[in-house]
């Protein structure tokens, strides 16, 4: 039981800290004007909601990465990204208005949140391997 809490911990932060960067790329690429010029009308504001909403979520998304599939941390973080990604496109931008896939926002809002999402698993994927290297030697931490 011990062990599933440290690991449930584990890949809670992992995934947290790929919301975090999800949430941070993707306001940086609202707000340096990235979204706009690909025809993106989604420019997020930084406030704490926009942050912290990414992180629970991520660090909820990132339960994915209990499912044994016998494939890199890296490939699991990009194909774990694609029901958060699926969900934000056929649900939540419609109940937002936005229409089907957030068509609305603009042809490339399904490139854009397909790529975010993958972002947030290879940042996921990136805070595991890096954990987990660091338990086999955990000299190597200040």
């Amino acid at each position: 039981m011990n062990k599933f809490f440290r690991n449930f911990s584990l890949i809670f932060a992992a995934g947290a800290f790929g919301g975090l960067i999800k949430a941070m790329v993707a306001w940086s690429f609202g707000a340096a004007g990235i979204n706009a010029a690909l025809g993106f009308k989604m420019a997020p504001a930084l406030t704490p909601i926009w942050i912290y909403q990414h992180m629970v979520w991520g660090g909820i998304w990132g339960c994915l990465f209990f499912l044994p599939l016998g494939r890199s941390d890296y490939a699991r973080g990009a194909l774990y990204s694609l029901p958060q990604t699926l969900i934000q496109l056929i649900i939540i931008f419609p109940k937002m208005g936005h229409g089907m896939l957030g068509l609305n926002l603009g042809y490339m809002a399904p490139v854009l949140v397909t790529c975010f999402g993958v972002i947030w698993g290879l940042a996921t994927a990136f805070w595991l391997k890096s954990s987990r290297e660091g338990q086999k030697n955990p000299g190597n931490f200040p």
